[in-house]
């Protein structure tokens, strides 16, 4: 069975309706491809024993690896960076919030925070985004994804807290997903298969025009589940199951792009927002490694990245050069010809002169990643679990760790200490004396006090988890290490 056979009869009407050679814009498609909690333990072409991953391999040697690319530890600070442009201590999602669930008026506020999905349909782009958002909650503002800059959507709801979190809480079969049309069960359904159809309609409708589609897979994170493809998995094969899927889908979206004659004029950006979750554990080249979601180690954070553009960039390239997701927003407006929210500062630098083959190199001498865990309320407010988040810093060598004073405590070599087992903290050796003074200098540079999430209260939120719980949860997460025992290069 090939991709296409997946694509719905609706996306395969409005393909052969319209005309394959459409008339090209100057400026390209651009479609982000988001995986949730998987690290490169479990990607083939980063060295990943355990499975095999043909579509994503396909990709990246269709374009470039990025080998050094930093996300952050955990789902919401990763995806608010990407969509602002801005570190966790500028935009204030310091913390993991589930917004569906936890409620108590907190969203993401777009009159208050920057999107780049709402610089490029200023821009003249037609938007979409499909997958998981858990940003806002649909049932007090069932148009946030128009509002943040989406004009098409296809979205799980989130487990939404105060209601039937059975029915809500379903992203894979039997998905809960939330559209123009309303939020409803999608019964015999699989949820990628959902989204990726919807996707590949949007395409199609849209194909005459410049589009930027955002799609956020739900897959890999769990619950574990059986696929369309492996219905009678295991359970200690669902995992697999479950990245395998995600490779499918990822090949039937590529296929869908070739369909369409939109191939060459398409950059396709694959990622992840962070590491594995901790219970799993994968091989790179013979190594085990511990997922590391949550965690600053490298497998909690220093994530897989792929672009490939065949009418831009030349295929089978890695790169080592420095990118986070703060990098994410203007690139994206680099490439669109759009213009950022001037309102805003941002943190970001785009590496779209990398993807036109203008330059090796990024303006980057170091990257940062920091966040996790839950936040909690004070005042009515959601604030953040500590006033200074520990965070890491690094270059394309050394990388340290921050506490939560500003104080480096811990620096390791990565290039010769691939589990970051040494710390060099007291080292005699004049490079790394230098190193910890020159990041020390930069850390130094940060806000004194992480911002908080920046929003107006929603008069009316529904929540699952009381303040006061998710207080002493927070609490508990103090007490855990920030690092993982098995982390990866």
């Amino acid at each position: 069975m090939t991709c296409l056979t997946k694509i719905s009869s609706t996306a395969l009407g409005a393909m052969l309706a319209l005309t394959v050679n459409a008339k090209k814009s100057d400026r390209p498609n651009i479609i982000f491809i988001l995986l949730d909690d998987m690290g490169k333990e479990w990607v083939e072409n980063f060295g990943a024993d355990d499975i095999k991953t043909p579509n994503i391999d396909k990709l990246a040697n269709s374009g470039i690896k990025f080998t050094n690319t930093y996300s952050m530890p955990q789902c919401t600070p990763s995806r608010v960076t990407l969509l602002t442009g801005q570190y966790p201590f500028n935009h204030g999602w310091v913390n993991h919030y589930d917004v569906p669930r936890w409620g108590h008026g907190v969203h993401f506020d777009v009159s208050k925070n920057p999107s780049y999905a709402k610089s490029l349909t200023q821009a003249g782009y037609k938007t979409c985004a499909a997958g998981k958002w858990q940003l806002n909650d649909f049932r007090l503002e069932p148009d946030a994804m128009v509002d943040v800059g989406f004009q098409e959507y296809c979205m799980w709801t989130g487990a939404e807290g105060g209601g039937d979190l059975i029915k809500t809480g379903q992203r894979y079969w039997n998905p809960y997903i939330h559209t123009k049309k309303g939020s409803k069960t999608y019964k015999d359904k699989f949820g990628e298969d959902v989204f990726s159809d919807f996707i590949i309609d949007f395409m199609a409708k849209n194909k005459k025009e410049p589009m930027m589609v955002y799609y956020p897979m739900c897959l890999p994170h769990g619950p574990l589940t059986t696929t369309p493809l492996e219905p009678d998995a295991p359970k200690k094969e669902k995992h697999k199951a479950m990245v395998r899927y995600a490779d499918h889908i990822l090949g039937k979206i590529v296929n869908a792009v070739d369909s369409l004659g939109l191939r060459e004029n398409t950059i396709i950006f694959w990622t992840t927002d962070n590491g594995t979750s901790g219970n799993i554990i994968g091989h790179i080249h013979g190594r085990p490694v511990r997922g590391g979601k949550t965690c600053l180690s490298e497998n909690g954070i220093n994530a897989p990245l792929i672009v490939s553009a065949p009418g831009m960039i030349k295929p089978n390239q890695v790169s080592d050069e420095l990118i986070d997701f703060t990098d994410m927003m203007p690139t994206f407006c680099d490439l669109a010809g759009a213009s950022m929210d001037r309102n805003y500062s941002y943190d970001g630098y785009s590496f779209a002169p990398i993807l036109k083959g203008e330059t090796s190199e990024t303006e980057r001498e170091w990257i940062v990643a920091l966040g996790s865990h839950g936040g909690y309320f004070e005042q009515d407010r959601v604030v953040n679990s500590y006033e200074y988040r520990d965070r890491a810093i690094r270059n394309k060598r050394y990388k340290a760790y921050v506490d939560t004073t500003g104080h480096i405590y811990e620096i390791v070599d990565l290039k010769s200490d691939f589990y970051e087992h040494c710390n060099l903290i007291n080292s005699g050796d004049p490079e790394i004396i230098s190193t910890i003074k020159t990041f020390q200098s930069i850390v130094d540079k940060f806000p004194k006090k992480d911002h908080t999430p920046n929003y107006v209260k929603l008069k009316d939120s529904y929540y699952d988890i009381p303040a006061n719980r998710m207080y002493n949860m927070c609490q508990k997460s103090k007490k855990r290490p920030n690092k993982s025992k098995l982390p990866i290069k």
